[in-house]
């Protein structure tokens, strides 16, 4: 249910650029969501429609692209994808990973008017 407070956050970063960049609609939003950022894409959808509901991003259209998990082994110096956090290297087999992208949700861009 975290998602809900996710939507929040972003409507209030909408809203801040809102008043400094001085537009009055947005209409649409791409968010860059990290597959191990362990957020529910639908649920997100549903809630931006709710809180946005009475705001400058009404309606809005909802893009989410998401990142691929990455992460660099500290014991082999291997880069490598993960689907998953606290995954085991698949070239040594440790858990010593350090996760470098995947773990990050930010607003790319908005459509607005």
């Amino acid at each position: 249910m975290h998602e809900l407070s996710l939507a929040e956050n972003i409507l209030q970063q909408i809203e801040d650029a809102a008043q400094t960049q001085q537009f009055h609609r947005v209409k649409t939003v791409w968010l860059e969501i990290g597959e191990l950022a362990c957020v529910e894409q639908e649920s997100l959808r549903f809630f931006f429609a709710v809180v946005t509901e009475d705001s400058i991003a009404r309606q809005a259209k909802l893009e989410i692209t998401g990142i691929a998990g990455q992460a660099v082994c500290n014991d082999c110096h291997r880069t490598l994808l993960i689907t998953a956090l606290y995954q085991a290297c698949p070239h040594c087999g440790s858990y010593a990973l350090q996760i470098t992208q995947g773990d990050e949700m930010r607003i790319r861009e908005l459509e607005v008017e």
